[in-house]
């Protein structure tokens, strides 16, 4: 299970990825961001929709915890996507805005968070069912989704000679953040977490593939 300083440091990484993610893809022409690429979502901006429409079903979801958490009220102002193809918008300033939005409410809520309130379990329903997972387990899930669908935008990038800086967790974040590093080497290493080095290994893959997600593809995870 992960504890509140884990969640922590991946809010952040996950909000300072996604900034690097789309500074690269404003480089880019609205005729490339549109471009077909062969993926599930189709285009660089598909794919971007697809993880604000992920993110915001589970953040309304998140509402349901039992601790009522304050850093989530803002969410049922948020109107739910019909479907994970939902298009915020393909203009992509204004989806980079909404980014950030979501991006701040995550990182709220990380701060907010207790560790009984990462163990405590949320039930919630998707189109396959009623399930029932602890908090901290669905938190992951939520920053690794986003991770893997990262992983596919990059490529669309480096192939048209747009050079992006690493989206990894351990070269692309924690060697340029010294406090971070020291937590995730240091104090997490003394508690044994070894959860985190396996996380850390998979964003460690330069093209994070659908793998990436490999233990959390049940159907309750969707």
């Amino acid at each position: 299970m992960p504890s509140k300083k884990d969640i922590v440091l991946l809010a952040t990484y996950n909000a300072s990825m996604n900034e690097k993610l789309y500074v690269a893809a404003a480089t880019l022409s609205q005729q490339a961001l549109i471009a077909d690429r062969g993926s599930f979502f189709g285009s660089i901006l598909g794919i971007l929709n697809h993880i604000v429409a992920g993110d915001t079903i589970w953040l309304r979801r998140f509402v349901a915890h039992p601790s009522s958490l304050s850093s989530l009220k803002v969410m049922e102002a948020i109107p739910a996507p019909t479907s994970l193809a939902d298009r915020y918008s393909d203009d992509l300033q204004v989806l980079s805005e909404h980014r950030r939005r979501l991006d701040a409410i995550i990182e709220a809520l990380a701060t907010e968070l207790s560790d009984s309130d990462l163990e405590a379990p949320l039930l919630y329903k998707n189109s396959r069912g009623e399930f029932r997972k602890s908090f901290g387990s669905l938190l992951l899930h939520l920053f690794n989704h986003q991770t893997h669908h990262r992983g596919q935008v990059r490529p669309c990038c480096r192939n048209r000679a747009l050079i992006l800086a690493s989206l990894t967790l351990l070269s692309g974040y924690l060697a340029t953040s010294r406090a971070v590093s020291d937590f995730c080497f240091g104090s997490v290493a003394r508690r044994g977490h070894r959860w985190i080095f396996n996380l850390a290994t998979r964003y460690s893959n330069h093209h994070q593939t659908g793998a990436l997600c490999a233990s959390f593809t049940s159907p309750s995870f969707h």
